[in-house]
């Protein structure tokens, strides 16, 4: 097949939908690569993120000056005619968008999306995103002719807010980068932890540093313990509330902040922390999670929606409102490495079910249809 993605987040963005892009593109590739895939990428990246091989992999960017010029229009509507142009069977709209006019050029669409956040947080969007994000999202899923959810608390959103039929979606999970997999040596790790000052134990929160993902809680759950809390990803302005916290309650030597780490140093980390602690109050999915089960590090997340479904029979799950609750949980594992060990072990044997081979399958099923 010739196969079409929308793929600004390929080379542009280094987080959450690029991540699911190149995976999506990574893992297709190698199972199935007598397809071939084009990459419409709207404008030249700043920094390489992917690299297409030329062989069945193939970036295209807009071909006229206009569009050189004008991008997002040329992703909206533009792109149609290059698609034509590549005699492109099946577009995949990888973000939760896909453009006009490929049903009135017969191109098949399928379109990912990942969840609905802005209309379950609508607090966290200004106005003028969270109307944009519904637009676009709702007209995608009206007109793509199948949509990919990436977890069952994603497709029933879809059906309750936009009022999809269920048989014209399809639950794919994600999977997570093949470097959470690696086993690192010894000198490697101690390399890391001299690095950024890393306590010989110590437990773990990943994420944008957001009210969404509810970092706080991890904060106050440590208040009263020797516990130390390594906390990596972007700041965003909630972080002042949280670095409030800490100074008021003299944690400072309790909380370590870290960003911009390299793939390799992040899948490190995992792997040392003594437990992962992810108590966000909603997700489409969550990768922390997945990347924390096959790090064999156990996890510690909230009850409800879509974290069982990433965190599986054995993960530990508390409110996300109730700090005293998570502070039970982690001195329960934090002082019982046995159970960490054994919680760990069968952690990692539920998240073989995201692993890269299921979920190439999953797709070139989907892909087949058309």
């Amino acid at each position: 097949m010739r196969i079409g993605f929308e793929a600004k987040r390929v080379f542009h963005n280094k987080t959450g939908l690029g991540n699911y892009s190149r995976d999506l593109v990574r893992i297709l590739v190698k199972y199935y690569p007598e397809n071939k895939y084009f990459l419409y990428n709207p404008k030249s990246a700043a920094q390489i993120l992917f690299e297409a091989n030329n062989e069945n992999v193939f970036e295209k960017q807009p071909s006229t000056s206009f569009y050189k010029k004008f991008y997002n229009l040329w992703r909206q509507k533009g792109i149609v005619a290059d698609l034509k142009a590549d005699n492109i069977e099946l577009f995949h709209g990888l973000s939760g968008e896909i453009p006009r006019g490929l049903k009135q050029q017969n191109i098949k669409s399928i379109v990912t999306i990942h969840d609905l956040i802005f209309v379950r947080f609508p607090n966290l969007y200004s106005y003028i995103d969270r109307k944009i994000h519904r637009y676009k999202s709702e007209k995608s899923a009206n007109e793509a002719d199948l949509i990919i959810a990436i977890s069952a608390q994603t497709k029933n959103d879809i059906i309750e807010i936009f009022g999809v039929e269920a048989s014209k979606i399809k639950v794919i999970y994600q999977g997570c980068h093949a470097v959470f997999k690696e086993t690192f040596s010894d000198l490697d790790q101690q390399k890391v932890i001299k690095k950024f000052n890393l306590p010989e134990k110590f437990i773990l929160n990943v994420g944008t540093i957001e009210v969404r993902k509810n970092v706080l809680l991890a904060v106050k759950a440590i208040k009263n313990t020797n516990i130390p809390l390594v906390i990596v990803g972007k700041e965003t302005a909630y972080a002042t509330e949280v670095k409030s916290y800490i100074a008021e309650n003299n944690l400072e030597n309790q909380v370590i902040f870290l960003n911009k780490l390299s793939l390799s140093e992040l899948a490190m980390i995992y792997q040392m922390a003594t437990i992962f602690v992810y108590p966000s109050f909603y997700e489409g999915f969550g990768i922390p999670i997945i990347e924390a089960l096959y790090s064999k590090t156990p996890v510690i997340t909230t009850k409800g929606g879509v974290f069982p479904e990433a965190g599986g029979p054995d993960s530990i799950y508390v409110d996300p409102n109730n700090a005293a609750a998570l502070q039970k949980q982690l001195l329960y594992l934090w002082n019982n490495p046995t159970v960490c060990k054994e919680i760990a072990s069968k952690g990692h044997q539920f998240v073989q079910k995201f692993n890269d081979e299921s979920i190439a399958k999953e797709l070139s099923k989907v892909y087949r249809r058309f």
